[in-house]
């Protein structure tokens, strides 16, 4: 499943006060894995910057003139989001803001049922603690140390990581540290089937056992009925074997 993790900068708090967007990030996943595909683009939001926005982001008007405006960027924006779900931290925030600009261009907004907010998610896990983005790479052992200010991109890199975690851990949900690559080719790896599968470590002193355990149960266990006629003639050896087999992948 495609998922784009996004996050955004503004020039404050409420577009219908005059707030604007002036910097977008987003990264794409693949079945909870970054694939290294990103989008990225700062914003003339065509008004000045109040300071309280200024010590949050860092990005001074200065800086942001003569960059896009977002009717310049939001073809390709829109593009790069296709129709898959939408991934944002307090994200009733961050889609105020995207479909506020995508309403002044008279375009249809992102409706609310494809977006996922991770704070809710969060918030689900972690009652009565505190879910900020920083509290939650300190929970997670996440490693923000590069999050002096807030950045679009940086933060949705950072919550791709934490998205991970909020599904049960970066292990389970494949996001490695290293090159978009090489996630790709372990992944591969770690779907594809054993080509040769490992030897039984049962002794023939346990397959006995286990041959008259199961003689016990039933003369006609129901497992015979499906059992293939090129396989072992003793159901149960076979079935041990295997399991055995399995418990070592």
């Amino acid at each position: 499943m495609r998922q784009i993790v996004l996050d955004t900068e503004t020039t404050g708090l409420d577009p219908a006060n005059g707030h604007r967007v002036v910097e977008i990030g987003c990264v794409e996943l693949l079945n909870a894995i970054p694939t290294g595909q990103t989008f990225h683009t700062y914003i003339d939001p065509q008004r000045d910057m109040p300071d309280e926005a200024f010590r949050v982001h860092g990005l001074s008007a200065e800086f942001l003139a003569g960059k896009p405006c977002f009717s310049d960027i939001s073809e390709a924006f829109l593009n790069f989001l296709g129709d898959s779900q939408l991934l944002a931290h307090n994200a009733e925030f961050d889609m105020r803001f995207i479909n506020a600009e995508l309403r002044l261009l008279g375009l249809e907004p992102i409706p609310p049922h494809r977006v996922i907010d991770t704070l809710a998610l969060a918030r689900r896990r972690h009652p009565g603690a505190s879910n900020s983005l920083d509290a939650l790479c300190l929970r997670f052992g996440i490693d923000n140390s590069r999050r002096t200010k807030h950045g679009a991109l940086l933060d949705a890199e950072i919550l791709s990581e934490v998205y991970a975690e909020l599904l049960g851990g970066r292990q389970s949900a494949l996001v490695f540290k290293a090159s978009s690559q090489e996630n790709a080719q372990k992944a591969e790896r770690l779907m594809k089937q054993r080509p040769v599968p490992l030897l039984p470590i049962l002794t023939e002193a346990e397959k006995q056992a286990h041959r008259e355990f199961i003689e016990k149960l039933h003369p006609n266990p129901i497992w015979t009925l499906y059992w293939k006629p090129s396989e072992p003639e003793n159901a149960g050896e076979g079935m041990v074997e295997r399991s055995a087999a399995s418990r070592a992948v």
